[in-house]
């Protein structure tokens, strides 16, 4: 199918028309009210120059022709304009689907090795790698950032779409790298600054994982809470660690460290959900069921594919120009 991006422009097309009769009219108004000292010599010159296209043809007739002929070229000219297109059959394209900001606890209690594989036992922060490593390597169409936090927090990643790069920054993190302590409320004043900058929010998500109580940092807890439900962005938290530690399981001690009470309001505020992971298997069943929840496939607009054909017609009518050259100038006359 064959449409024009400004088809109001093909008015133009009369215009050598109006030129026409506006000269025509004017030239008789005035009579000889202008004299030109010459214009006797210039009539001779063109009623001998005219004289073999007057052979083959009567004037009038000719002058049509030439008349049309320009006027093919304007209007070939006016087409090009115009701006022919060929529209192709409409497809909806797939947009990214999700802005996902991983938060995530790199404190030194991470290194407590109470996550098991088949073959042995692994501290949590490995297990975390592992698993969101996975995890960001299954979300094609999104953009993923990631900020690792202690005593500290620090973007190590802004929202891409290279996630090759977010896998081996987190790949490379050690615990207590970012300070010894846990400071998640300014983590997660962090992440919300980082992830608003665009007005829709509605395809923005933050992940936060930690194994223990926000215990230091400029923003506390309820702070960050209250932040995050004014900000509209929906947040889901993960609590890890076994219920008893490693050292704890020995004696019988329970680990009481992670604070799954703010954990669990911050996300009840912001629409989200919380999970909680004991275990290597946990952990992957949640990040599973957190892609669930988000899901990848979202249809985006309706598109159709428009190729110019503007050349074509600006083509003819140069050709058609350049033909004019090889004329002889009686025949132009």
């Amino acid at each position: 199918m064959i449409e024009f991006a400004y088809p109001y422009l093909f008015w133009l097309i009369l215009l050598p028309i109006l030129v026409f009769f506006i000269l025509s009219k004017s030239k008789n108004a005035y009579g000889n009210a202008l004299l030109v000292p010459f214009i006797n010599d210039l009539q001779n010159i063109k009623n001998k120059t005219s004289r073999i296209a007057k052979t083959y043809v009567g004037k009038g007739f000719w002058s049509s022709l030439k008349f049309l002929y320009l006027f093919i070229i304007w209007t070939l000219l006016v087409i090009a304009v115009a701006r022919p297109q060929r529209i192709g059959e409409p497809y909806r394209l797939k947009t990214e689907n999700r802005d996902i900001m991983l938060v995530i606890d790199i404190s030194t209690s991470m290194l407590q090795p109470d996550f098991s594989t088949t073959n042995q036992r692994i501290d949590r922060l490995t297990a975390v790698k592992y698993v969101v490593g996975e995890f960001i390597k299954k979300r094609t169409e999104d953009r993923v950032g990631l900020i690792l936090f202690g005593t500290r927090a620090y973007l190590q990643s802004p929202l891409t779409f290279d996630k090759a790069s977010v896998v081996n920054i987190l790949k490379n993190a050690d615990a207590g790298m970012a300070g010894n302590s846990t400071s998640i409320g300014d983590a997660l004043g962090l992440a919300l600054k980082n992830i608003k900058e665009e007005k829709d929010k509605s395809n923005k998500v933050i992940i936060l994982l930690s194994d223990g109580e926000s215990n230091d940092g400029y923003l506390s807890m309820a702070e960050a809470i209250t932040l995050a439900e004014k900000e509209g962005i929906k947040i889901y938290t993960i609590g890890v660690g076994s219920d008893v530690s490693f050292i704890g399981s020995i004696f019988g001690i329970k680990n009481n460290e992670l604070d799954e009470t703010s954990l669990k309001e911050l996300a009840q505020r912001t629409k989200g959900n919380y999970f909680r992971a004991t275990d290597l298997t946990s952990l992957e069943k949640i990040y599973e069921k957190i892609d669930t929840l988000e899901p990848k496939n979202n249809e985006g607009n309706i598109v159709q594919e428009k190729i110019d054909l503007f050349y074509l017609p600006l083509a003819l009518a140069l050709f058609l120009s350049i033909f004019l050259i090889f004329l002889p100038r009686s025949m132009l006359k």
